[in-house]
């Protein structure tokens, strides 16, 4: 999708010194310490990070706060398939969302390869990273608590649950991070389920995704407070977590 002059790196890669930008970092959440180590500082600015989960309080902890951040609604079944846009009956106009110093870069590049993505200002941004986030860890903990069923089924079979789930962890993150999401977000979570359901459930890359709600609930605890998501934390009890 890029000009033509973009340079693939694999890990344990040497970062060549005229790399081009921007930097888009396409690998799992428990691999980015080593490939923020294996780029120079000065080129820190230039970062995209894709991945899925709460980056928030890792980037800041890296000084990388106003790094570029895409939040990806597309998927690609295998290397070399087309990418499918992750647009929904609920959003036609697509999910994909992009901030920070290289939106219009990662945007253009998206958009030339046939996929849809929205620049947006921080605070929209937030909103719809918490949005994602509570898509991924009310649906997969509500799949795997139920033999592992497919996304689709989830939203089908174990709607009122998941609703539930869903309303209960957005609050707890919109007052965690200041932020309050807009109206509908059952539907439009719902309505991407829908369009990937036969996707698998796991809980995966824990403290990224569910964790970060676990530790909302584990900090109310100690200061004394109401839980602020008691069936996260007893559907995770549930399951050993």
């Amino acid at each position: 999708m890029g000009p033509g002059s973009d340079v693939l790196l694999k890990r344990g890669s040497s970062f060549p010194k005229d790399a081009p930008s921007p930097i888009i970092v396409c690998t799992r959440n428990d691999a980015l310490e080593g490939v923020i180590e294996s780029v120079p500082k000065d080129r820190h600015g230039d970062l995209v990070f894709i991945q899925n989960g709460m980056l928030q309080p890792w980037l800041e902890g890296r000084g990388l706060a106003s790094a570029t951040q895409l939040l990806v609604y597309f998927a690609v079944a295998k290397a070399g398939d087309t990418p499918v846009d992750g647009k929904t009956d609920v959003n036609p106009e697509g999910l994909t969302s992009v901030w920070g110093p290289h939106s219009e870069a990662v945007a253009q590049r998206l958009a030339a390869g046939g996929l849809a993505c929205k620049v947006l200002d921080r605070p929209a941004f937030l909103q719809a990273m918490l949005e994602k986030l509570v898509w991924i860890s009310a649906f997969m903990l509500v799949g795997v608590t139920h033999g592992g069923c497919s996304v689709g089924e989830v939203e089908r079979v174990h709607s009122q649950q998941t609703a539930e789930l869903v309303e209960e962890l957005a609050s707890a993150g919109a007052a965690a991070l200041g932020v309050r999401l807009e109206a509908g977000a059952w539907e439009r979570l719902a309505a991407y389920a829908r369009s990937v359901a036969n996707y698998p459930t796991a809980l995966k890359e824990f403290e990224w995704r569910n964790g970060w709600f676990k530790e909302l609930s584990r900090e109310a605890s100690a200061s004394g407070k109401q839980d602020p998501c008691p069936m996260h934390t007893r559907l995770l009890a549930g399951l050993g977590y």
